[in-house]
């Protein structure tokens, strides 16, 4: 059975890619990138049609990992869609849970906070890099490297 994920941030330029190219990295390490369908969305469109944002890609890359996506906004269709929703923040859960109303009984997405798969991390939250330095996005992998590898536990099958 083929699962499908959806992770969302604001504008789909630094969490959700990363968290996108964080758990495709991932299932190639272990094997099991048939066995999913990945994208990433934001919740806002300002930057459709973008690649991720040029300092997120150069972090990632640094630990080898590849971000492929273009910015997309997510749509009602997603709910249907995706069998997991995951938002980077509280204000993306709520706006998330808002279109998922929106979309009505042919949502069935089960939406999840991303860090709520997090063990190493006390925080709630996967902060915005954007307006920091590189610190910010090094922290923001190391939260989605922990959440994912988690994430991909508990969806896996055992071995």
């Amino acid at each position: 059975m083929t699962r499908k994920l959806l992770f969302v941030c604001l504008g789909n330029i630094c969490r959700s890619p990363a968290a996108e190219g964080v758990f495709l990295h991932l299932l190639k390490q272990r094997g099991l990138s048939d066995q999913f369908v990945v994208d990433s969305a934001g919740t806002g469109g300002w930057h459709v049609g973008n690649p991720a944002d040029r300092r997120m890609r150069e972090a990632a890359r640094r630990r080898g990992i590849d971000l492929p996506s273009r910015a997309r906004q997510i749509c009602l269709d997603d709910f249907a869609s995706f069998d997991l929703v995951l938002t980077m923040d509280n204000d993306n859960l709520a706006a998330v849970k808002g279109l998922a109303q929106e979309a009505g009984p042919k949502a069935m997405a089960l939406i999840r906070p991303m860090l709520s798969y997090s063990r190493r991390f006390q925080e709630t939250e996967v902060p915005d890099p954007y307006y920091g330095g590189e610190a910010g996005f090094e922290h923001v992998l190391d939260l989605l490297e922990d959440a994912c590898s988690n994430l991909l536990d508990e969806l896996s099958p055992p071995e």
